[in-house]
């Protein structure tokens, strides 16, 4: 299947700039609307354009990791991160906010909510690659499985007659029974070939 070097070249261009605007929803998010479900999900996004322009071998080369990896870690650090408050003494989620103010770059502030976000995005960018793992499979293999059209039935009947599963019940019943008469031959055959020996 040909690629068309339009789509290629507005992945290229959109690509970056989608998982850049994924970053911002992920950093903003415990300001501002946004967080890591927003974020995954323009990520996800962003992958699906990939998948568009490359198939599903420009997916996988995206990301060293495998998505149940990426799964895992995201779901590690979002229970590790709702459940360490609680170690301390706290409620569960229970964030906390530090403000740093380092000389170049001002006020700082950064809270534990945004370890947790960081876990729900990897988890829904997890499960988009997961998806585009099972499912996404290129047109191209598929297609190369595909048998050659044999010659056409003359009728219906008969082009119903090769496939068991789908023909009507007086074939299924001449079948059985003429499969029966088969099998009953090979018996005797057989049987005639073991008592000549």
């Amino acid at each position: 299947m040909r690629r068309s070097l339009v789509i290629e070249v507005s992945v290229r261009l959109l690509y970056p700039s989608i998982i850049v605007l994924s970053l911002y929803f992920l950093f903003a998010g415990h300001n501002q609307p946004g967080g890591g479900f927003v974020g995954g999900l323009a990520a996800a996004a962003a992958i699906s354009l990939r998948y568009v322009a490359g198939g599903v071998n420009a997916v996988r080369n995206s990301f060293r990791f495998k998505p149940w990896t990426i799964i895992g870690t995201g779901l590690a650090v979002s229970v590790g991160t709702a459940i360490f408050p609680m170690l301390l003494g706290g409620a569960i989620l229970e964030h906390g906010t530090l403000k740093l103010h380092p000389p170049v770059l001002g006020e700082v502030k950064a809270t534990s909510a945004l370890p947790f976000d960081l876990g729900v995005y990897a988890i829904v960018i997890g499960l988009v690659l997961m998806i585009f793992e099972a499912f996404g499979e290129d047109a191209d293999h598929e297609l190369d499985k595909v048998e050659a059209p044999t010659v056409p039935a003359a009728s219906a009947l008969d082009e119903y007659r090769d496939h068991g599963q789908h023909a009507s019940a007086s074939t299924w019943l001449s079948r059985s029974g003429d499969d029966d008469d088969d099998a009953a031959e090979a018996d005797v055959t057989s049987d005639a070939a073991g008592g000549v020996a």
